[in-house]
């Protein structure tokens, strides 16, 4: 093999992989563009959006939120297309690559929204154009970018595979967490606007880019598996392998549709109607959802150190059982949303303690259901269709956005307003997620599956097959 060739299998090693500081670093910088641009949109679009004369013509409040919704859907719907890319024809590393720099692209657009072109061709023409290009970016890279992370590992260090994808996610909501902080304040202040609030999200993302070019000869490269990806994936075994995966994620749709209503629209515009007066600082609504990725930093540690290991000490914590204490938490944290709310109809004007709690019991949900289904999603394909199983976790994201959005459409009447209160949308989906958490523990009783890891180059750590049966829970 050539000097310059890249690693087709993972190395024969106990410690972490070469390529890992790498995909950190790119995890980082494109969580931070992604989170940043997205933290703003709900207010960008109620408040700043003009007209193609310059006047201000902002959207109204459920507009804007089945805005946001039907985009996140569409980044979590459009892995399908980069999954096939990466198993079927260019490889993880090349769709990646590639799709980064349409993902630059729709960045660059949202930044010349308030320029006096971009003004002129029509904001609402630019925004839509802008995250067009970041869906299919985004979410072309998606599938994959899990994917690659597994991809590194293989007999001799597949012990460190959870601590990998723990840092792994630790990397997202690091990035998340300065950008959240950052995009908001930079649209608020006259200084900077919209130009800087879209725009530095998108240095983020090239350098995200050129971070991972960097690591090219560090990183496994496991080639695609072209027409044999086909034959597999709608082989009888493949069919059956991605219904009962599919099966498991049904539920955790329902996670990510109350999730994201913390990262999105929802729990922001309650934060307005509250007192947002927190540790001495004056917070602005858009900045309170930055609770999440702070949180999820100190979280990742203690579940995985301290709560995990306590928990074993009475009954062993299989995958599928952590994604149910998950399901119920996140239940619980909505518990508290409708509490908050309830005060907010009586005419109080509630302290944002309230959502600060929300946070901390949906984030220790969040560990507990998101972070383990990565890993499980992994484990659980078969060494080709690894993007594949990648997509189809990332299909119920986007199907959990996507409920969010025809209910926000179902809701508003033509005159524009509500049929339900905020109390009633509240406590609608606290019993929706409720009930799938319950029905979600009966099913994995009843769960079997098999782990699957890349082959390794041969040595001492034994021969390359790597699937190996794996009972749940």
């Amino acid at each position: 093999m050539a000097k310059t060739a890249y690693l087709r299998t993972p190395p024969n090693i106990t410690t972490m992989p070469p390529g890992v500081p790498y995909i950190i670093g790119n995890e980082a910088a494109e969580r931070f563009s992604y989170y940043g641009m997205k933290s703003i949109l709900a207010v960008f679009m109620t408040h700043y959006i003009l007209s193609k004369t310059g006047v201000l013509d902002p959207m109204q409040e459920h507009e804007a939120d089945s805005y946001t919704h039907y985009f996140v859907s569409g980044v979590y719907y459009l892995p399908v297309l980069g999954a096939i890319l990466a198993d079927g024809w260019l490889g993880k590393y090349f769709t990646i690559f590639s799709l980064s720099i349409v993902y630059c692209l729709g960045h660059l657009t949202l930044a010349f929204m308030d320029t006096t072109w971009g003004i002129a061709v029509g904001e609402r023409t630019m925004l839509a154009l802008g995250l067009g290009l970041i869906c299919l970016g985004a979410g072309g890279i998606k599938p994959c970018v899990s994917a690659n992370v597994g991809d590194q590992f293989g007999e001799s260090n597949k012990y460190l595979i959870s601590k990998m994808f723990g840092w792994f996610y630790f990397s997202i909501n690091a990035g998340s967490f300065i950008s959240t902080i950052l995009c908001p304040w930079l649209l608020s202040d006259p200084n900077y606007g919209p130009r800087y609030a879209f725009g530095i999200p998108g240095i983020a993302m090239f350098i995200a880019t050129i971070f991972f070019w960097a690591g090219r000869k560090k990183m496994v490269h496991v080639p695609p598996a072209g027409l044999g990806y086909l034959r597999e994936t709608f082989s009888k075994e493949g069919l059956i392998t991605l219904g009962r995966i599919a099966m498991v994620y049904i539920f955790i749709m329902f996670f990510w549709a109350l999730w994201d209503m913390s990262n999105g629209v929802e729990w922001t515009l309650q934060a307005q109607k509250m007192d947002l007066h927190f540790l001495g600082l004056n917070l602005q609504a858009a900045q309170v959802q930055t609770a999440n990725p702070i949180l999820i930093l100190l979280f990742i540690p203690l579940v995985n150190y301290v709560i995990y290991p306590f928990i074993d000490k009475f009954f062993p914590l299989t995958p599928l059982r952590k994604i149910g204490i998950g399901l119920y938490l996140t239940g619980f944290s909505f518990v508290v949303i409708v509490y908050a709310q309830h005060l907010i109809d009586l005419g109080q004007h509630p302290t944002i303690w309230w959502q600060m709690l929300a946070y901390v019991i949906l984030t220790l949900g969040e560990a507990m259901v998101s972070i383990t289904g990565l890993e499980f999603s992994y484990t659980q394909a078969p060494n080709s269709m690894k993007s594949s199983v990648m997509a189809l976790w990332l299909f119920a994201i986007a199907s959990g956005n996507l409920f969010d959005a025809r209910f926000n459409s179902w809701d508003v009447k033509p005159d524009g307003t509500t049929k339900l209160t905020e109390f009633q949308f509240y406590s609608f989906f606290t019993i929706v997620m409720f009930a799938a958490a319950t029905l979600f523990v009966f099913f994995a009783c009843f769960y079997k599956g098999r782990t699957h890891l890349q082959s390794q180059e041969p040595g001492i750590h034994g021969p390359p097959e790597m699937a190996t049966e794996l009972g749940m829970p």
